[in-house]
């Protein structure tokens, strides 16, 4: 055997091609069936688009059963409870406050008004700000031309998505497109703490326990607000299994990729969250006449050609 097939054997299989890409795909088809999801469970559990209590109600249920699918699925597997330990608090708290309580709390009333296509594809822009903030607040990657070309590239189809023939588009809301935004800042964040505090901590453990804390901060906000939920039968509860299950499943694949590789090369899959997003919100909820076909595909090409542009020298020296 040779020295580079030896080398390549003992790496772990997450920082191979083959995982990287099996991973990625993943966590990418779990996130993109979310946008139609949620649209789905306000409508299941009667949750008004106005109605931001609810919203928040519905959010915290949701994580807070993700964190406990995490917790209690955990332990069984290792036979030991997963409880943190005192040094792992900080970074906990830290975790909950930007990729669950912030992240959420705009993204769920921001979907509410906005399309689930347009919701999407502005959601993908949460890869190339997440690099933006690893070069310029974390230092942990340096900010190359080739970079900003890929993020205004990116931007730019986030800008396209909102686009008419009379300029911008005259429904795209700060409540609603902007609280999106809004949300997609503070999940780059999130992608950035979890490669560094996953260093030093196990990261399933971490995303495990940021989920209830920020699921029950979300819960404990809805309820204070006169949220309230009203199941309209079984299918109500299936599907919000089924997003505990997105949610606990995929930010713990996420977290174990970004624990073994670089946050650009990670995210130059983020592309495939607003493809997934798009087709399957088409598909669920019947959006295909809220965006022409082209205008959906121009926009994702920019946005996917962004990511890629910024990340090729990275993927490639990586891969």
């Amino acid at each position: 055997m040779t020295k580079s097939a030896t080398d390549t054997s003992k790496r772990p299989f997450l920082t191979t091609t083959a995982g990287v890409l099996l991973g990625c795909l993943a966590c990418c088809a779990l996130w993109g069936s979310a946008f139609p999801c949620i649209k789905i469970g306000y409508a299941l559990f009667s949750v008004d688009s106005a109605d931001a209590a609810s919203q928040m109600l519905f959010a915290g249920t949701r994580f807070t059963l993700a964190g406990i699918m995490v917790v209690v699925g955990v332990s069984a597997m290792q036979r030991h409870p997963l409880v943190p330990a005192r040094h792992d608090w900080p970074a906990i708290l830290a975790l909950a406050t930007f990729q669950t309580f912030l992240q959420y709390l705009f993204f769920y009333q921001g979907l509410s008004k906005a399309s689930g296509v347009t919701s999407s594809i502005i959601e993908g822009s949460a890869s190339f700000i997440a690099i933006l903030f690893a070069a310029l607040v974390f230092r942990s990657e340096r900010l190359t031309g080739r970079k900003l070309a890929g993020c205004a590239l990116g931007f730019a189809g986030v800008v396209f998505i909102n686009l008419t023939s009379t300029g911008i588009n005259p429904d795209m809301r700060l409540d609603g497109e902007g609280f999106i935004l809004i949300s997609s800042c503070a999940a780059a964040m999130s992608t950035c703490l979890i490669q560094r505090f996953s260093a030093t901590h196990d990261p399933v453990l971490l995303s495990g326990w940021q989920f209830l804390v920020g699921g029950i901060a979300l819960t404990t906000t809805g309820l204070a607000g006169g949220g309230h939920l009203e199941p309209t039968g079984v299918q109500a509860w299936v599907l919000l299994a089924y997003m505990g299950f997105i949610s606990a499943a995929a930010y713990s694949i996420w977290s174990l990729l970004l624990r073994v590789n670089p946050v650009s090369r990670i995210s130059v899959f983020g592309f495939m969250n607003p493809v997934f997003g798009v087709v399957l919100s088409a598909i669920l909820l019947s959006e295909s006449s809220a965006i022409a076909p082209w205008h959906a595909m121009a926009a994702l090409a920019l946005v996917s050609a962004g990511i890629i542009v910024v990340n090729r020298a990275t993927a490639k020296k990586s891969l």
